[in-house]
């Protein structure tokens, strides 16, 4: 077979190309690179295949700093220098934006990026017990795979978290419930970090024995979880500082639990709070609805700027959390929290919120179309600005669409947030305004 030329990423960070007019999409290759292949599975409308050679290297391609890289599926870009992957996942959302919404923003607002590495403050790691390999796998699953990859450190982990992955092997593997331990939760504060161990059975007390004395000797928090995210409690210490983040900037200091959602990117979140605040322009007193608020991380910095703040969310432990945080902070009386399940509102729901001069959107990988299509057409009860922080670039792009042709907004600004850098995730933000 002739060498394919890869014309593009595609979503998930591989490289497409094209064998006699079928799509191909190519693990580890990258755009303008001339490759050799090999097919493993084939689809009526494209080919899936690995990279065997590479006749014409892109002078972006780096070396992986990990060396799970291309076992583990945790990172996808690693051999893609920072720099490029940050304006490929640019040119990724001006695509999605024009191909599928039809729109153009008037301005590229410069892209978010922080560290490349140690960056991820909250994981969900899998746990198996394999006698195969010797004992007991902690880690990212394997690329397309549901196998647990055979790894010893992460180097997009915090370093202290990174060196605790073989500990933790070696932990589970002495466990009586080592067979019934899918998964260990890594969530990291400010100041505390916790590990919440999932486990299918009870612990007996030689189990408990060695979880303390890890907990001890690593200098962190363990959790179990018998159930559910809800059912997850402190075990050793049983009694110590919770975890929380701070936004500095806006004095807010955000307290949370290790299953409670928050950014994985705690420098970049700060960065896309600042640029939120600023492309909302929060004037004292303003009515500002925050939909999909979650624990309150835009909620409370636009209440700290004077605006009156209402915060929408659908789970109703965020809405206690968010005003639990509204509370620490002194923001009570210019923020609320209402429950709120946003995938089913209508314009009659919208209507009964009341006037709210701006919007502020942060809505999960499926969108937000039910509460862009409730927005009126035309009138003064629509909001004057909206931002919208997507981490799906299509249907931020299909919502966009809506917005612009049927509610007659303009795109004036958009630009990525590289939340999850060596990853082909693409985070966003846009603004739209009326005139």
């Amino acid at each position: 077979m002739e060498p394919v030329f890869v014309e593009s990423l595609d979503h998930e960070g591989h490289g497409v190309g094209r064998v006699e007019g079928k799509v191909v999409f190519i693990d580890g290759a990258l755009p303008g690179e001339r490759v050799g292949i090999s097919v493993f599975r084939r689809k009526p409308s494209f080919d899936q295949a690995k990279l065997s050679s590479i006749h014409r290297e892109s002078p972006y391609r780096v070396a992986p700093r990990c060396p799970h890289f291309g076992i583990c599926g945790g990172c996808s870009l690693q051999h893609l220098e920072f720099g490029a992957q940050v304006a490929a996942k640019q040119r990724a959302l001006e695509d999605a934006l024009w191909h599928i919404g039809k729109v153009r923003p008037e301005q590229i607002l410069p892209a978010i990026f922080g560290p490349a590495w140690g960056y991820r403050h909250r994981a969900r790691l899998s746990a198996r017990y394999v006698v195969k390999k010797g004992g007991a796998l902690v880690g990212f699953r394997e690329r397309h795979s549901s196998y647990v990859a055979d790894m010893r450190g992460c180097e997009v982990l915090p370093p202290a978290i990174s060196r605790l992955i073989v500990p933790l092997r070696e932990m589970v593997e002495q466990l009586s419930v080592r067979e019934r331990l899918p998964q260990v939760e890594v969530a990291v504060g400010d100041e505390v970090r916790v590990l919440v161990l999932r486990i299918l059975e009870p612990l007996n007390k030689g189990d408990e024995t060695l979880v303390r004395r890890f907990a001890e000797r690593e200098g962190v928090q363990l959790w179990l979880q018998p159930r559910g995210p809800d059912s997850a409690f402190p075990f050793h210490p049983p009694e110590a500082p919770g975890l929380a983040y701070g936004l500095p900037e806006f004095d807010v200091r955000m307290p949370f639990l290790p299953t409670e959602f928050t950014q994985v990117n705690p420098g970049v979140n700060r960065m896309l709070v600042r640029r939120v605040v600023m492309l909302l322009d929060p004037l004292e007193g303003e009515r500002i609805a925050d939909f999909f608020c979650g624990l309150g991380n835009f909620s409370l910095p636009l209440a700290r700027r004077g605006a009156s703040v209402t915060g929408y969310e659908g789970a109703a432990a965020l809405v206690a959390r968010a005003g639990e945080n509204a509370a620490l902070n002194g923001l009570s009386h210019h923020a609320q929290f209402s429950q709120a399940d946003l995938f089913r509102v209508d314009a009659g729901w919208v209507a009964e919120q009341g006037h709210f001069r701006k919007w502020m959107v942060d809505p999960p990988r499926d969108g937000c179309l039910e509460l862009v299509k409730a927005l009126p057409e035309v009138g003064e009860d629509a909001p004057r600005r909206i931002v919208y922080v997507s981490c799906n670039p299509t249907t931020l792009a299909r919502d966009a669409g809506v917005l612009v042709h049927v509610k007659h907004y303009r795109l004036r600004a958009a630009g990525i947030v590289n939340m999850f850098p060596h990853t082909s995730h693409v985070e966003s933000v846009a603004l739209f305004e009326r005139d």
